[in-house]
């Protein structure tokens, strides 16, 4: 869950976004003819590419570190294209639950052990997360920043429904 100097340090840190952007925005505003080149291009994405993905199960919002991969890349800009991505969860085998994405990403399937915390994608279209441990053959995705006890509260006693977006 983020603490208040989580949350602060990402609100520094969309300030400084917003900062770079805006400064991108005044300088194309000027009357001079200049067409944005691939490398500009390049570093505004990877500006948007950096904003942090916020994640929420049900109304508790949950610190996630995603992973730097190319699953990731493809669910940011879904999210960024939609602005809020709701998935309805459901929980399966007593250790995760498991929710369809509602398009394909990109995958690099491993068979791979979780542990509670884990952010998996199965089967190219479904989000797992994990509050116990199982292994199967998954794309790691991210982990989240929560005890086990936390990550039980959470997501052990009902379906829930997981939100991500940028904030």
């Amino acid at each position: 869950m983020l603490r208040n100097e989580e949350r602060k340090r990402f609100v520094e840190g969309a300030c400084v976004i917003v900062t770079v952007l805006s400064l991108l925005v005044l300088g194309g505003c000027q009357k001079q003819e200049t067409v944005e080149t691939e490398e500009e291009a390049q570093v505004i994405e990877e500006v948007v590419m950096q904003e942090k993905m916020i994640m929420k199960i049900d109304d508790t919002y949950v610190d996630v570190s995603w992973e730097d991969n190319e699953s990731v890349d493809a669910l940011r800009q879904i999210v960024k294209e939609k602005g809020e991505l709701r998935i309805d969860m459901s929980r399966y085998g007593g250790f995760e639950q498991v929710g369809e994405i509602g398009e394909r990403l990109p995958d690099s399937d491993t068979q791979l052990s979780s542990e509670a915390g884990d952010i998996f994608l199965y089967a190219s279209d479904n989000i797992v997360v994990f509050y116990g441990s199982n292994t199967w053959s998954y794309t790691r995705l991210g982990k989240m920043n929560a005890s086990q006890e936390e990550l039980r509260g959470l997501l052990s006693d009902h379906d829930v429904v997981l939100t991500l977006s940028f904030e």
